[in-house]
């Protein structure tokens, strides 16, 4: 990638709103079609997606980013080249899933042997598109003669599509985040492999982990000038929001934390479900919450301590930490009932591309209109059927490299 210079950062984050450069992306693939009725649900999917569809939507996502200079890195090539380069990272990735105490000896020992036989490019669907039952060959046991023959052994990972909860870039160290739901843990397993062997990012340091407490990327803002605002609620916990905070002022990564407490439900999962950033000093903003989120100042203290203040509205709190005069507000719809709907189909969750310059789906029609009133350019995407897992044009990105403001 040029730069513009030999020296320039190849991973750098430090705001939400820096003009945007590379990102990472997760093309929907054959883990979607494993979705059934039976198991939407607990692999968290709201409905069944038509996967030829969200595939056109995700294409149009990736090329709309192209046309304004991003580059697109695609998750799965990713994992491909880092199986194919690194010996350790198929070991590590292949004891992962044959460790499951779901199978039994028999099928983990049987697991092992047939995976580490695999190509790279055979292996990566298996990790990610899982394995049924009836799709092993070679051998029986007694675990998979009483499973239903399309009972998974290596589960599928529909939410892979939301590639900004499984690490979080905070200026040059990428955050390794650890999930609360079970049907996403392997996710980051799959991203730590990534980061670990890949050798594009041979020389990033890597901060959590996830053997760390849970902390998911959705929940994390990187407002800027040195400030990071954190959701607690249905999947990041206070103890994740601490360990953060500490490896963070460890590392000299930022200098204030702002601890958000949502609401611990599906349609807030996570913070930028409610509000994300498109402006330097301007949020889209969910209108229930405009006077109602609170925000704790996180400080470090003496040693290794952190400190905690009282709490304060957010938006005061975020403007003070910016050292701006206020946060300017753009509200998601001209009444309740709109606002509720628009939330919902993610009319919150927006990409920043630049300063004023933001993706989001082009069914938020009020939302939308209200952020071009506000003085700020709308990307439209479609995203009737990437939505069913209930994720934006954020949701879908892990940014890796942005201008600084």
């Amino acid at each position: 990638m040029d730069t513009g210079a030999a020296d320039a950062p190849t991973a750098q984050i430090t705001s939400e709103v820096g003009r945007l450069r590379t990102v990472v992306l997760h093309r929907p693939g054959p883990e979607l079609k494993r979705l059934t009725p039976r198991n939407n649900d607990s692999l968290l999917f709201d409905g069944l997606p038509w996967v030829g569809r969200a595939q056109a939507e995700h294409d149009t996502f990736a090329a709309a980013l192209g046309e304004h200079g991003v580059e697109v890195l695609y998750l799965r090539d990713l994992l491909v080249q880092t199986l194919e380069a690194s010996s350790a990272a198929r070991a590590t990735a292949i004891a992962g899933v044959a460790g499951d105490l779901r199978l039994g000896d028999t099928i983990a020992d049987y697991l092992s042997a047939a995976l580490s036989a695999e190509p790279p490019d055979r292996l990566a669907d298996i990790l990610t598109g899982g394995l049924r039952n009836d799709e092993l060959e070679g051998t029986r046991s007694v675990v998979t003669s009483l499973l239903q023959p399309d009972d998974f052994l290596v589960d599928p990972l529909p939410n892979l599509l939301f590639t900004r909860d499984s690490s979080v870039w905070l200026r040059d160290r990428v955050a390794i985040t650890s999930f609360a739901m079970p049907a996403r843990e392997r996710e980051s397993h799959l991203t730590d492999l990534i980061y670990a062997h890949h050798p594009r990012f041979a020389h990033s340091a890597r901060i959590h982990g996830t053997h760390r407490e849970h902390l998911e990327g959705g929940d994390v803002m990187v407002l800027g000038d040195g400030v990071i605002a954190v959701g607690v609620g249905e999947r990041t916990t206070p103890a994740g929001l601490e360990r953060l905070a500490r490896q963070c002022f460890e590392h000299d990564l930022v200098r204030r934390v702002l601890a958000v407490p949502i609401a611990q439900e599906r349609a807030t999962m996570h913070l930028d479900t409610v509000v994300t950033m498109v402006d330097v000093d301007a949020v889209v903003m969910y209108p229930p919450l405009a006077d109602s989120l609170t925000a704790y100042d996180v400080v470090a203290g003496d040693g290794d301590e952190v400190v905690v203040g009282a709490p304060r509205p957010f938006l005061d709190a975020a403007a003070d930490a910016l050292r701006v005069e206020r946060i300017r507000v753009i509200d998601t719809g001209l009444d309740a009932v709109t606002a509720e709907r628009e939330q919902w189909d993610d009319g919150n969750n927006t990409l920043a591309i630049a300063p004023r310059l933001a993706v989001a789906y082009e069914r938020n029609v009020q939302t939308n209109a209200r952020l071009e009133a506000a003085g700020i350019e709308v990307v439209r995407i479609p995203g009737s059927e990437l939505g069913t897992g209930r994720g934006g044009p954020r949701c879908m990105s892990c940014p890796v490299l942005r201008d600084p403001l």
